[in-house]
């Protein structure tokens, strides 16, 4: 077999924030053994959107036109990669996730040559543990639609998976935050924050590392396995806006009791607010790929405007 064979083909479905990010990691060399140097893999991206393609072959992406919402477009991507990159979230309303379905269905036609699958979905399908602490095998407790529909996908991929004899490795991912996605206009409108005592646990990922545990995971994520791709810190939502404001030179948000502040935020927002969980890590070691930034604070200490 000639090393053109060898060579992996990765489809990344989603070629959003995070799905550049994870192409620009897989033409890198850290993810590759000596014996593998000569194999970087041929990356496509799936999108709906032509106007993007000439983005998409800058940054070393094939693009390869499809919509998830409409399965006679995706006839291309059927026996085109050995790997796959699932990022595209769910439609917006439903219990059940048709997009994933979908892209399962194309999949399973014919002699299918993926051999591996990689799905990035929340960890909001663990739902509210009241600050309990939560891990892989902790039962899933959907309690919005948002979070049922990645359950329903993570289900039908652990179905899928194995009766096709495809490698599918899940990362549930919590609050993905950067330079650029940190809570700075929450903090100049003065949004209010619950009061300490009614706080709720929130938890945390960069997203250049999550990007770099998505590359671990395509070549060392194990068999129909969930592993948390999160930082394991445990921090109240309050004190992770007290910690940017601090960081920037802003005033901390005010703090309102949860009754009061439940009426002057929208419904989605207020569905994060009232989750807690502090979610553990210790499947993480698994994709051998320590962390750039442990915490939030690691993070804001390269960026800080008030040293």
């Amino acid at each position: 077999m000639t090393c053109a064979f060898r060579r992996p083909r990765i489809l990344i479905i989603g070629c959003g924030y995070i799905g550049m990010r994870v192409a620009t990691q897989l033409q890198g060399s850290a993810f590759l053994s000596s014996s593998q140097s000569h194999a970087r893999p041929k990356i496509y991206g799936l999108s709906s959107s032509p106007e993007r393609f000439e983005e998409l072959r800058q940054n070393g992406i094939t693009p390869i036109y499809g919509n998830l919402d409409h399965p006679e477009t995706l006839w291309r991507i059927a026996n085109l990669a050995t790997h796959v990159i699932h990022l595209a979230p769910p439609q917006n309303q439903g219990s059940r996730d048709y997009r994933t379905r979908n892209l399962l269905r194309i999949l399973a036609q014919g002699p299918s040559v993926v051999r591996r699958l990689i799905y990035i979905s929340t960890t909001g399908v663990y739902g509210d543990h009241r600050g309990a602490k939560v891990s892989e095998v902790t039962p899933v407790n959907p309690q919005s639609e948002r979070a049922q529909r990645r359950v329903d996908a993570e289900r039908a991929l652990r179905l899928w998976g194995p009766a096709h004899g495809i490698a599918v490795t899940i990362l549930r991912v919590p609050g993905i935050y950067a330079a650029n996605r940190l809570p700075l206009e929450r903090l100049q409108s003065q949004t209010p924050a619950l009061l300490p005592e009614e706080d709720a646990y929130s938890n945390h990922i960069h997203s250049d590392d999550l990007a770099r545990l998505v590359c671990a995971a395509v070549y060392h994520g194990k068999p129909q396995r969930v592993i948390n791709a999160c930082d394991g810190n445990e921090t109240k939502m309050g004190d992770y806006f007290d910690e940017v404001a601090d960081a920037f030179g802003l005033a901390r948000a005010p703090r309102m009791p949860a009754k009061q502040l439940q009426e002057i935020v929208s419904p989605m927002l207020w569905s994060f607010m009232r989750e807690s969980r502090r979610v553990t890590n210790t499947r993480l070691s698994e994709l051998k790929t320590p962390l750039r930034y442990p915490s939030v604070a690691d993070f804001l200490k390269t960026i800080s405007k008030n040293p």
